[in-house]
């Protein structure tokens, strides 16, 4: 299973929200890059990285850092944050990004994800934010009124390569995963899927690896609280 340290930015910060809440969040005074050197060489190999600034905005503002990161370390990232057409996607793409994480653009516009899918093939991911059951979109301020697994359903031959199952409810808390819900997303998904959203310890990310379809867990705020030790979490990588 692969483990993704997360990287929030935000004002070329680090930072770290409550249930995405931009009014309830959490500075650190560590940059992006040197947090991304931090994970470098304690030996992980990808990284989720989300420009907040973008997510706010609707196009990419962090672009710069992203280029640097992946110019000075060997790591694959994933990014999100503010990607609303195809080049957007292709910016990231060209300077050497593993996977584009589609949200609410994919997500009011099943096409574009359609069309990204079939341009940039096994480069997208999709990042489905649940609340209730239900996506939310637009840095999670709106409620799509679409369940989580009907949208699912409906996309799920479009040959994404990754599925970001985040439950809102739980991210930034530490409360642990939804794990019931992410087994009902990972069960019927044709891509494998990602959890994240309330990694509290070690043992989340070990029930992790015991589930089926699950590639990979995302880790963070319990990282820069240090409540999960990095060199204990490495070593739960799958060689």
């Amino acid at each position: 299973m692969k483990i993704f340290p997360a990287i929030d930015i935000k004002d070329k910060k680090c930072v770290r929200l409550i249930k995405g809440n931009f009014n309830n969040q959490t500075d650190y005074k560590i940059s992006p890059i040197d947090q991304a050197s931090k994970y470098n060489d304690y030996g992980f190999k990808n990284i989720h990285i989300v420009d907040l600034d973008g997510a706010l905005a609707g196009e990419t503002i962090n672009l710069e850092i992203i280029k640097e990161i992946i110019l000075k370390f060997d790591l694959k990232i994933e990014i999100g944050g503010g990607i609303r057409n195809l080049n957007s996607i292709e910016k990231y793409i060209d300077i050497g990004v593993d996977k584009v994480i589609l949200g609410s653009a994919a997500i009011k516009d099943k096409n574009f994800l359609k069309d990204a899918c079939k341009k940039f093939p096994s480069k997208i991911a999709l990042g489905l934010d649940s609340k209730d059951g239900y996506l939310s979109i637009s840095g999670w301020k709106e409620n799509s009124n679409q369940l989580t697994l009907d949208f699912l359903k409906e996309i799920n031959d479009y040959e994404v390569s990754r599925l970001i199952y985040t439950d809102i409810n739980r991210d930034g808390t530490k409360q642990s995963p939804n794990f019931e819900e992410t087994i009902k997303i990972a069960n019927i998904s044709n891509c494998p899927v990602v959890i994240s959203g309330g990694v509290s310890s070690i043992k989340d990310v070990r029930r992790a690896k015991s589930l089926t379809n699950i590639e990979g867990i995302i880790v963070g705020k319990a990282i820069y609280d240090g409540d999960i030790n990095l060199e204990e979490l490495v070593r739960e990588i799958d060689a």
